[in-house]
This record gives C-alpha cells, structure tokens and sequence, in this order.
C-alpha cells in the first residue's frame, strides 16, 4: 500500500507541474499524424505529461512499433471529454483502491452535473478509443487504448505482449 501511496502521490504533483519541453513536443507530434495531433493537444497538461513520459520511456527500451508509440502518447485522450478535475481523479484514485463498490455506484445513473463527468473520467478508454479510430488511428493502437486498464495476467500474440509493456510502462508513470 506505501508503493501507491508513494506513486499516487508522485503522480499528483506531476499533475500540478505539468509542462512538456519544447523537445518533448517535436517528438509527439513527430510520433502522431496532424489528426491525431490535435487529439494530443486537447488532453490538459498534465495528460500530455503523462503520455510523453510513456512515450519516452518506451523508446528509451527501444520500442519503434508506431502503434504502441501512438497508443502510449494518446492513451488518456478520453479523461479530456470528461473535463475532471484534480479532486475529482483523486477521488477516483482512491475509491478505485479502497471502495471500488461505491464509485462503481456513484458513476450511474444520472447523466449531469459532476456524476456525468465521473462517468464519462470512468470510461475514458472507450472513449478515447473512440477519438483515436476517428483521428485515423491504426486497428491496433485503438486496441491498446481501449484496453489499456484491461488485466492481462499471461500475454499471448503481439497485440496483448504490447499491452502488457503499455501497462507496465504507464504504471511507472
């Protein structure tokens, strides 16, 4: 539990510091078509953060397959329809690791107001699954953002050993 607490911590104070170095941008949007650059730049700040910090640590293991690439850069891109704040993925956070029952609750019914927004921040991957297929996303890279919170406990064939590293990679991060 002091491992997450840890990371979950880390994690919250990258959010309020986020920005990407001018070096870090050339690369995303190296990495991305000009439609999927524009996905990338809705994400808030610290979502950008975050996937280029996959991103790069996946190249820095020496990975060039563009569709993992493309899916570590674009993997949260649906947290930016939900437009949650910080409190609110915090909250998430920790109702995810202490009360997973009660924020799967909170997260129905209603379609307004800061539940609309929880629900919406819940299912983030579809939805950015969604975003990526539309912005002419790869079959494969929309697969790994759709199921990039999906356990994988034993990695058969390519599509699942590349979201096994995605998901070890974003856990780093």
């Amino acid at each position: 539990m002091s491992g997450w607490v840890a990371y979950r911590a880390r994690q919250f104070f990258r959010a309020l510091t986020a920005s990407l170095a001018d070096e870090e941008l050339n690369e995303a949007q190296q990495a991305l078509t000009p439609a999927q650059w524009v996905l990338f730049c809705r994400m808030s700040p610290a979502d950008r953060r975050h996937g280029a910090a996959v991103y790069r640590a996946l190249r820095a293991r020496a990975v060039h397959s563009p569709d993992l690439l493309a899916a570590a850069l674009l993997h949260d891109v649906g947290k930016a329809s939900a437009a949650a704040p910080l409190w609110m993925r915090v909250a998430v956070a920790l109702l995810e690791r202490l009360a997973p029952d009660w924020l799967e609750r909170l997260s129905r019914g209603t379609t307004r107001g800061w539940r609309q927004r929880l629900s919406a921040y819940l299912r983030h991957a579809e939805l950015g699954a969604h975003q990526a297929a539309q912005a002419g996303c790869s079959p494969r890279t929309v697969a790994l953002i759709r199921r990039h919170h999906e356990p994988v406990e034993r990695p058969t064939g390519e599509e699942e050993r590349q979201l096994a590293l995605l998901q070890e990679v974003d856990g780093s991060w």
